[in-house]
């Protein structure tokens, strides 16, 4: 069985691997070696990956110590050609991101976009070749810098439903920021069809839902995408 676990600025995300198929999954709050290893229970460890967007801390140390972790960086060798300029610099998660978009989509153009605490936009040509792509904020954090940076907008939060212009604050700030997203990403997507015509487009992230529903776009949701990239750059390093 392998462990693989990603940590993320507000989740960790644990997954047992039986080859190339989860057998078990679960959300943390925080990735402690307690809950590691509960989450682990009696499964035996062959191999191990640990990816994390910020600092290890002790925890994750010993995790790694205790299952022989293979700690993703940027010198990690990974089953794709990374042409970013300053990969030292590029996000675990989206290496991950892009590796896993190879193995489900392979010799195929894809974006991937990562709706989570920032919205990510990772481009991967047929040639299995990463060049990069964009970030910006993500819904959730344009609804806090509008009720931080002000001092009388109020605090709102993601509605199922985004009107096309507001008639009280509320309702503006949601149609603002729920639909200057939608009008964000559309835009990204004709751009880069224009220019791939047979691309795929693969969304992710706390709010791919919504935007899978609003998008009205053939698009494919895959919520595991990081964890099934993880277990790919585990297989090659082994």
């Amino acid at each position: 069985m392998k462990l693989i676990i990603d940590i993320g600025n507000t989740k960790a995300k644990l997954a047992l691997f039986s080859g190339k198929k989860i057998i078990s999954k679960k959300n943390l709050n925080q990735c402690t070696f307690k809950l590691v290893k509960d989450f682990v229970s009696d499964a035996e460890i062959t191999s191990s990956i640990i990816s994390s967007v910020k600092d290890l801390n002790n925890d994750v140390t010993h995790i790694s110590n205790y299952y022989n972790s293979i700690i993703l960086t940027h010198n990690t060798q990974i089953p794709i050609n990374n042409l970013y300029k300053t990969p030292e610099t590029l996000g675990n998660d989206r290496i991950a991101l892009v590796v896993g978009a190879n193995f489900l989509y392979p010799k195929k153009d894809v974006i991937i976009i990562d709706a989570g605490t920032c919205i990510t936009i990772d481009f991967l040509n047929k040639r299995a070749e990463y060049l990069g792509g964009r970030i910006s904020p993500g819904i959730n954090m344009r609804f806090k810098s509008l009720n931080t940076f002000t001092d009388k907008l109020p605090l709102n939060k993601l509605k199922k439903n985004t009107k096309f212009y507001g008639n009280d604050t509320l309702s503006a700030i949601n149609s603002g920021v729920q639909r200057g997203v939608l009008s964000e990403l559309n835009q990204i997507i004709s751009e880069y069809s224009d220019q791939n015509p047979n691309l795929i487009i693969v969304l992710c992230g706390g709010d791919a839902l919504y935007l899978q529903n609003e998008l009205k776009r053939p698009i494919f949701v895959h919520q595991n995408l990081v964890l099934v990239g993880l277990n790919e750059i585990l297989d090659y390093n082994e």
